[in-house]
């Protein structure tokens, strides 16, 4: 974790609690008072409502008892299963718990020490890039001298109750948890990468392959100390009614295992498979399961003893929690929210990954070069005024993973702006050299988008070939503001970096040696019938492509005299009557071979369309013809602003 920690509301635990101890009284929050205002963001919602002190509901209060379980505790009145679910993940993780709760021993009750007990105690979350210290009094809201919402299992432990009222002073009441999604207080808790899957469009209850995909995946995810919840969505159904096979259509689950398990002989007698794909799942209501196959009464369990079910890891241990088949749950769950803890660390024995982290906006503005709000690809005159961030694919290809990270919303629910933006990306790849903003879409090639979704993050994982890559975060729809962070993963370094400016700037240096007059890109496609250059008939070529002083070159092509090249470039040309050359040679330990060149005035007025070429000899555009053509694209422009 960084060292460096944001204060929310710039309350400082140690100075406040010293305070408290040295005039011999308990901490009241000012900033989240004990008060309806806490509670609730709209004014009509009231209740009867009595805020109490741990100590006042029982005779030894302590923050954890017995260590933390992910069976602690239980959803109250407010429909924050999705936060439930996420604190019984969070609880299976201690170094990611003691991170949330930090110097937990410092801030439990002594009861040898009772005047050590300020009433005060603090909770971290990682918000939007960083890790913000919230602190808390612990008056908790009470009916009948009960909590009325997160409580534990047992009577005098609170440290769920007072996370939950932590979380609550960040998103401005504890009205505004109501509703939600499990990944995005994972998220919080352990600055995670979210994505979130639909089962039903994926078909995984169908395609056995896809199944099993994502079965790899998942167990992966949670060997590595990632976290799963899922729930069942609900068109057309009540929320919170309950299947035929038991489970609670729009509630969080958490997956508190997965296993894949080899059967001994005589149960692969019993079940006709040699394996089980197995999921443990936890209600945060503590009852209600699964009536199917292996539930707790089912037939399958008659037949595995119990000291092969300890073999095997099938163990349950509390209620509220059961195993199903992993195709019983394809097939009865609709999503799936998954935590992914990206491996960062140089010591690791496992894939560790590059990141970056920008910090962007979505802006409004009338001057159509400083706008930064255009919407989705669909609004195609207006999808290139949003901001726009180059990297580079270093490695022949590399897998990259992708988060989009809208701001916290929840905070203005009193507003009534408390909703998500849809928001997602695109990703282009351009030319090799390109330094400035995009502003027409010519050569290059669109190669992902994420999914469009009005969930607070969007994720994407894809594998992409070398070369230079632009991506184009965006609302669905134009002229929606707000802030969001872009975090991109890959193996090597990607030089993650904002496109700025529109052109190259003018400068004193610009007056001496002259300011570019014309912009030109060049796509170099493919290339065919090239002279064979050994004696399997075949070649190793490469394209050159050169203006005024400046060149670039592809990676070469093995054993073929029929090259795709798929290369794009871009010049800012200071000499427009010097041509644009495109040279092919044939790479070679010894010397490289000229193949052939053509030369291009690149104008302007020149076709737009890729063309194929007639391959030269040296000597200019009157030199003699070469066996071989190639295929090109050129778009030339005397307004710089304009490619």
């Amino acid at each position: 974790m960084s060292s460096s920690v944001q204060l929310f509301r710039d309350q400082k635990y140690h100075e406040l609690k010293g305070q408290c101890i040295q005039q011999g009284r308990l901490f009241e929050d000012p900033e989240f008072p004990a008060s309806d205002e806490s509670l609730y963001y709209d004014s009509a919602t009231r209740g009867k409502v009595e805020w109490k002190r741990p100590k006042d509901l029982c005779d030894d209060p302590r923050l954890v008892v017995d260590g933390m379980s992910s069976h602690d505790f239980h959803q109250g009145k407010l429909g924050n299963c999705w936060f439930v679910a996420a604190c019984s993940c969070l609880a299976l993780r201690k170094s990611l718990w003691q991170q949330v709760i930090p110097d937990c021993n410092e801030q439990e009750w002594d009861p040898k020490n009772p005047g050590k007990h300020a009433g005060i105690f603090r909770f971290r979350f990682w918000r939007f890039g960083e890790w913000t210290e919230v602190v808390v009094d612990d008056l908790l809201p009470t009916e009948n001298g009960e909590l009325i919402y997160c409580r534990s299992n047992v009577r005098n432990e609170f440290w769920s109750a007072l996370l939950e009222k932590a979380y609550a002073k960040l998103a401005g009441s504890y009205q505004a948890l109501d509703g939600g999604c499990a990944a995005e207080a994972l998220v919080d808790f352990t600055g995670a990468v979210a994505e979130s899957i639909n089962l039903a469009e994926g078909k995984y209850g169908e395609v056995i392959s896809e199944q099993m995909k994502l079965f790899e995946d998942l167990m992966k995810v949670h060997k590595r100390g990632g976290f799963i919840s899922c729930s069942i969505s609900s068109p057309g159904r009540p929320s919170e009614a309950e299947t035929e096979m038991g489970l609670i259509v729009g509630h969080a689950y958490s997956v508190t295992a997965i296993r894949k398990l080899r059967l001994g002989e005589r149960l692969v007698f019993s079940f006709k498979a040699e394996k089980l794909f197995m999921v443990r799942l936890r209600n945060p209501w503590g009852r209600k399961e699964w009536h199917g196959a292996w539930s707790d009464s089912s037939e399958e369990w008659k037949k595995v003893s119990d000291s092969e079910r300890k073999n095997l890891g099938l163990t349950v241990k509390n209620d509220g929690e059961f195993w199903m088949t992993f195709e019983d749950w394809c097939k009865n769950f609709t999503d799936v929210d998954i935590c992914r803890t990206v491996n960062t660390s140089y010591f690791s024995l496992h894939k560790t990954w590059e990141k970056e982290m920008m910090y962007g906006a979505w802006a409004k503005h009338p001057e159509p070069l400083l706008n930064r709000s255009g919407g989705c690809f669909d609004n195609r005159e207006t999808f290139l005024q949003n901001p726009q961030y180059i990297f580079d694919v270093k490695k022949a290809e590399d897998e990259v993973l992708v988060s989009l990270q809208q701001e916290d919303r929840r905070k203005y629910k009193k507003e009534g702006k408390g909703d998500n933006i849809t928001i997602g990306f695109e990703i282009l790849k351009v030319e090799d050299n390109r330094r400035y903003r995009l502003h027409q879409l010519t050569v290059q090639e669109r190669v992902a988008t994420s999914p469009y979704s009005n969930t607070r993050s969007v994720f994407l994982r894809r594998t992409l070939q070398q070369g230079r890559y632009v991506l184009i975060p965006t609302t669905y729809i134009p002229g929606v503001p707000t802030k969001f962070i872009l975090r991109l993963y890959t193996d090597v370094p990607s030089k993650l970096r904002e496109l700025k400016t529109d052109r190259p700037k003018m400068t004193c240096w610009s007056l001496l040696c002259g300011y570019p007059r014309r912009v030109t890109q060049i796509k170099v496609q493919s290339a065919e019938g090239l002279q064979k250059q050994d004696r399997s008939g075949g070649a190793d070529p490469y394209v050159l492509i050169k203006c005024e002083n400046q060149s670039r070159r592809s990676p070469v092509q093995h054993n073929t005299t029929s090259p795709i090249f798929n290369i794009q470039v871009i010049f800012y040309r200071k000499d427009i009557d010097s041509p644009v050359t495109i040279q092919v040679w044939n790479s070679n330990p010894l010397s490289d071979q000229f193949l052939g060149q053509a030369v291009l005035a690149a104008s302007p007025a020149d076709p737009r369309e890729q063309q194929t070429l007639r391959l030269q000899g040296r000597g200019g555009r009157e030199a003699a013809e070469v066996p071989g053509h190639i295929t090109v694209k050129v778009l030339s422009s005397d307004d710089l602003a304009e490619l």
